[in-house]
């Protein structure tokens, strides 16, 4: 491949078969980079909603309104931000809502860009799509807002043991995947939340219990994998397969994509001893 060119459609893209495999094809040992400047602006936006169709909209009318500047769309829902607020002392500045979203725009025009949000807020809080947020402008008020998201892994820890699976599903089925376990796993457990990046349709399903429980286990899986495939999704959004789900690649891949993958093994690796036993399901 011709090394550091963005645009190199001269035969296969070698570089796309590394991705995802997890060092099971092979080592990297130099890389390009592209450096693009830091935005000049960053805004961000945390909001309250009482339902996940208005997150969905509101999701849809931030690609609408803010465009090009969209650089970040989160989401929580109120189980996962009680979890941060309760086992991390945090406060969230807005009062409790079954769901958060987290909407940051990255542009070159600090009063262009707070203009569009600010405007983009105030039609969604006219309809009625959201119904409590704040805007933080400054990166000291920013950093305030994003523990929320971004610690609530740690938080979900202090409960105990921690189920974590990292999943992709169609909107319409997105959510529903918390509420399926909820309803499965019942007194069981600690809590069951979901959180994630909704730009690309990642949902982080975590469900906690005082200590690992093998019965609970033997609930989610494969119980959880076999729900995700029945409604199109996959089982590994972009944390990987590793040792724990390699047996369940089937969910989300037919066996001639399987078959496939393993015969690009052997022409990478025939000895097998890149990474071995991980991604692969055993043949």
């Amino acid at each position: 491949m011709t090394p550091g060119m963005k645009k190199d459609n001269t035969g296969y893209d070698l570089k796309q078969l590394f991705i995802g495999a997890e060092g099971t094809l092979g080592i990297i040992t130099k890389v390009a980079l592209a450096c693009p400047p830091k935005p000049e602006a960053i805004n961000l936006a945390y909001l309250g909603l009482e339902s996940f169709d208005q997150v969905l909209v509101t999701f849809q009318k931030a690609k609408e309104f803010l465009g090009e500047i969209l650089s970040s769309c989160e989401f929580m829902d109120g189980e996962a931000v009680d979890c941060v607020t309760d086992n991390l002392n945090l406060s969230s500045p807005i009062e409790r809502q079954p769901f958060y979203m987290m909407i940051e725009t990255s542009g070159s025009n600090q009063g262009h860009d707070e203009e569009k949000l600010s405007q983009f807020l105030e039609h969604l809080l006219e309809n009625g799509t959201i119904v409590d947020g704040t805007m933080a402008t400054s990166p000291s008020h920013q950093q305030q807002l994003w523990p929320l998201r971004e610690r609530i892994s740690e938080a979900l820890l202090h409960d105990g043991y921690c189920y974590k699976y990292d999943i992709s599903l169609p909107f319409d089925s997105f959510y529903r995947s918390v509420d399926v376990m909820k309803a499965r796993l019942g007194d069981d457990i600690v809590r069951c939340v979901g959180f994630g990046h909704l730009g690309d349709g990642n949902m982080h399903l975590n469900i906690t219990s005082k200590t690992y429980n093998q019965e609970i286990m033997d609930k989610i899986e494969p119980y959880l994998y076999q729900w995700i495939s029945e409604n199109k999704g996959s089982i590994s959004a972009e944390h990987g397969l590793g040792f724990k789900k390699k047996d369940f690649m089937h969910f989300s891949k037919c066996p001639v994509s399987i078959s496939a993958m393993h015969q690009i093994k052997q022409v990478f690796d025939p000895h097998r001893i890149m990474n071995p036993y991980k991604v692969l399901p055993s043949a």
